[in-house]
């Protein structure tokens, strides 16, 4: 007898749990494995409306069924917008999208790169889109690390397997992340908002405003400094209240001063932290510029976890097992000022507790860095480190 091999984006059954915060449900999705089929089971159910905006969307096994997926909704009528970022969709063409443009969709490239392109804007070339948003009907969001290719893939699939996290979320965060894609649609040039195919559901006929302070504990953070949900001031603000522990997986981990001396100041008062980063990352100058900070970092109380296995591409933060943040942030100089990111912050003990006790089992298999066998290292190694690092604001 033959086995029976249910594709990658059938594998739904393995999902982890929801949890009922307020007005929000929300889980946890591990790894491609989870969050692609999910999010293609979101799309598959849409009526009105879905939003995707993607900073990696590749042309491969990943890229296309996404691309079909929206396709098929938009020929009965489901309205299909998409934003793409040009540097990190680099691999496809605009024709990538022409399917999806003669089913009805709207796609457009966040800052392009060619001068022949329309909204193309040389004093903004190096500002990206490194947000992963998709939102179905208003009512169900996805963010995360997570892009749409092939790396994200099982290797039982051709992909690499790589180590990542995302969150769903049910109710008014949903409605928070549509605001914010509408954000940029707006920056694009469209100062008016299209038609809104959700002003006949019972859904307000207006965008849901983001208000100052959040009036929920399920909520969406966004990076520019301009801001009214500032990222990196949330992330400060719950650093320096921190009382037990503080675990970051962060997989261009290069914060600057102030995010740094937050976490001294937490180990001072006693607090736990733990950092867990790759052990190779995909981007080799962004590796050696991590590894110039392993040695401060380490004398000073921080406990670093170097990932074994494939990419660590997670952008996750547990304070107190009390407040979780997920998304596409990272700590580094590009996030800080150059990229438009995302995340869902969740203040829920139970919440937060599971997503700690996942990062717990990949500290199992990760290797802890010891202060003195680090500075065992190559003196040449050390020349290749400090260069990068010093570059950190250039790439």
């Amino acid at each position: 007898m033959t086995s029976t091999i249910t594709p990658w984006w059938e594998r739904v059954e393995a999902l982890g749990p929801w949890f009922k915060i307020g007005s929000d449900d929300v889980r946890l999705l591990r790894d491609g494995v989870e969050a692609l089929p999910a999010m293609l089971a979101a799309i598959a159910t849409a009526k009105r409306e879905i939003l995707l905006e993607m900073y990696w969307v590749a042309p491969d096994a990943v890229g296309i069924k996404f691309r079909d997926a929206l396709v098929e909704r938009a020929r009965i009528g489901v309205t299909v917008r998409v934003i793409y970022d040009a540097v990190g969709s680099l691999s496809i063409t605009p024709s990538f999208w022409d399917p999806l443009v003669r089913a009805g969709g709207e796609v457009r490239e966040y800052h392009p790169l060619s001068p022949l392109r329309p909204a193309f804007d040389l004093a903004r070339i190096e500002q990206r889109d490194h947000r992963k948003i998709l939102v179905v009907d208003g009512v169900r969001g996805f963010t995360g690390g997570i892009n749409l290719a092939r790396p994200w893939l099982p290797l039982e699939d051709g992909g690499e397997a790589w180590r990542d996290d995302a969150i769903e979320v049910v109710g008014h965060a949903s409605s928070e992340l549509r605001t914010l894609f509408y954000k940029t649609w707006r920056r694009m040039g469209f100062r008016r908002l299209p038609h809104d195919p959700l002003r006949s559901l019972s859904l307000p006929n207006d965008l849901v405003p983001l208000s100052k302070r959040p009036s929920g504990r399920v909520y969406v953070l966004a990076s520019l400094r301009r801001s009214r949900r500032n990222l990196r001031r949330e992330y400060l603000a719950h650093l320096n209240r921190a009382t037990r522990s503080i675990e970051i997986a962060n997989s261009y981990f290069i914060p600057d001063r102030n995010v740094r001396n937050a976490l001294y100041r937490a180990v001072l008062r006693g607090v736990r932290v733990r950092v867990l980063v790759p052990t190779k990352s995909d981007v080799a100058i962004v590796q050696f510029a991590l590894e110039a900070m392993y040695e401060s970092l380490l004398r000073n109380g921080v406990e670093i976890y170097c990932h074994s296995g494939p990419m660590m591409h997670a952008k996750t933060a547990i304070i107190d097992d009390r407040f979780a943040t997920i998304g596409s942030y990272n700590l580094d100089e590009r996030s800080r000022t150059k990229n438009l990111e995302v995340n869902i912050a969740v203040a829920d003990e139970a919440f937060a507790t599971y997503v700690r006790r996942w990062f717990d089992r990949d500290l199992e298999t990760a290797t802890h860095l010891d202060l003195y066998e680090w500075r065992a290292r190559p003196l040449a190694r050390r020349g290749v480190e400090y260069m990068a690092y010093a570059l950190r604001k250039l790439w």
